[in-house]
């Protein structure tokens, strides 16, 4: 099929990114993943294809603007759902080395469908619960970076993602634009797990008012921490 990539193109251009043509055709056969898995399972409200570009693709991507991913590191991307921010990520940087974590398993599958078919090398799809995940030595305080796009208030968000981050990394949380609030009262939670919020980055993005939540971990987190199952969303740390 022949798509009208002008869009995504200027996106690019304005995120400084360069894509190779392998690379491009990888974004565009992960979109077709994307929409035709989409008829069977729902991974996603947004399929037509300049809203994925906008609102999943370059969304993902303009995490460039305040982290430096032309370079060796470890990222989990955590709550991942159909891939994002991670693997757009992944094939803009792939030096980078992931970890795609999600708690439902057919996502997992797809993405690993998607990781076999786009070639991906260095990259993991886990089917895990944070909660659990959290306290296992293979991933606690093992990443330099963790991100997550998934739709959670912050102080359960950091509580699910803090524990990842090994000390003098960074959880990086994609947000809408008012996000005062909620960061004033995940300011408590965020302490307690060993972290300290860095920088608040605001952008739009086309229509969008988008944010960055830039928290950066100065010591480890206590061991009480991530709680059991579902307690981070039931009754979060503020």
């Amino acid at each position: 099929m022949n798509y009208n990539l002008d869009k995504f193109k200027t996106g690019l251009e304005k995120l400084n990114i360069t894509l190779s043509d392998a690379q491009m055709q990888q974004f565009l056969d992960y979109y077709e993943m994307l929409v035709e898995t989409n008829k069977v399972m729902n991974l996603t409200a947004i399929t037509e294809f300049d809203e994925v570009i906008e609102k999943h693709f370059l969304d993902s991507l303009s995490l460039c603007q305040v982290y430096d991913l032309n370079r060796e590191i470890k990222i989990l991307d955590m709550g991942t759902g159909a891939g994002f921010p991670g693997i757009p990520l992944k094939i803009a940087f792939p030096e980078i080395d992931l970890v795609l974590a999600d708690s439902l398993n057919k996502r997992i599958k797809f993405l690993q469908e998607v990781i076999n078919r786009l070639e991906l090398k260095k990259v993991e799809a886990l089917h895990a619960r944070a909660e659990e995940m959290g306290r296992n030595k293979q991933y606690r305080e093992q990443f330099d970076l963790c991100v997550s796009r998934a739709v959670a208030n912050l102080s359960s968000l950091s509580e699910y993602c803090i524990p990842f981050v090994k000390e003098g990394g960074m959880f990086i949380s994609y947000k809408s634009g008012e996000i005062e609030e909620e960061t004033n009262q995940a300011k408590k939670a965020i302490t307690i797990l060993g972290g300290k919020i860095e920088d608040i980055y605001k952008f739009d993005l086309y229509e969008q008012k988008r944010s960055f939540v830039i928290i950066r971990k100065e010591k480890k987190t206590p061991k009480a921490y991530p709680r059991k199952a579902g307690t981070p969303t039931k009754m979060p740390l503020n």
